[in-house]
């Protein structure tokens, strides 16, 4: 099935040149102007890409209402590099960023690696391990019973801590687990991720801190939850 890409871009140049690379890889695009007209489009995508700056709203107003209600996969288009946008479109639920100007291919390059991040992967299961469970075949995770609302890239993070509790995990081994190569990518990147689960973990039960930071090294699930 061909993949649906929703395209939020003010920009017409923009827009045209990433339609075309798109469609040239056999995504299907819809393309519109506005945030308001965006939002309405989003049923039926796979992918959003999203620009930051829209002349009728945020772009990280935009992505805030998007992950209210799903965890549709967002790759955020910016025209500033300052580390601290990128940081907080992480904490706010992208799930990749690119800063603007830059290549079409990169952008597809990107699209690509997400959507085959979200194919189900083979011999799926359904694992429980310290306070968690840890759904393979749908993707999810419950913690204490309840099941948690994640972004794409936090879930590929913290299945990979659940993985194996106890060992620490280098922030390069979980951008590994992002399919982000470390060079390519940023150790804070990891930071906001756990930054964000700690919040959702505390919410299910505020006296326990099942992740354990190791500094100078990394993560790790505190063996027996």
């Amino acid at each position: 099935m061909t993949a649906r890409i929703l395209l939020i871009e003010d920009e017409t140049a923009i827009a045209d040149t990433l339609s075309f690379a798109l469609q040239r890889e056999g995504y299907a695009v819809d393309w519109q102007r506005l945030a308001r007209d965006g939002e309405a489009a989003l049923a039926g995508a796979q992918l959003v890409i999203l620009d930051v700056g829209l002349p009728d709203d945020s772009g990280f107003e935009v992505l805030k209402r998007i992950r209210r209600d799903g965890d549709i996969p967002v790759l955020m288009l910016t025209a500033r590099a300052d580390e601290i946008d990128r940081i907080v479109g992480l904490e706010l639920g992208a799930d990749d960023y690119v800063v603007k100007p830059f290549s079409p291919r990169e952008v597809v390059a990107r699209v690509r690696a997400i959507l085959k991040r979200l194919q189900p992967r083979s011999a799926e299961r359904t694992e429980a391990i310290s306070g968690f469970e840890h759904d393979v075949a749908g993707r999810r995770i419950r913690y204490r019973g309840h099941w948690l609302t994640l972004t794409p890239s936090e879930y590929r993070v913290l299945a990979q801590l659940i993985s194996a509790p106890g060992r620490v995990f280098s922030r390069a081994q979980l951008l590994d687990a992002l399919g982000e190569a470390a060079e390519d990518s940023f150790e804070r990147t990891i930071d906001s991720h756990v930054k964000s689960m700690r919040a959702k973990l505390r919410d299910v039960d505020a006296d326990t801190d099942p992740i354990e930071t190791h500094r100078g090294f990394g993560y790790a699930l505190r063996a027996g939850g």
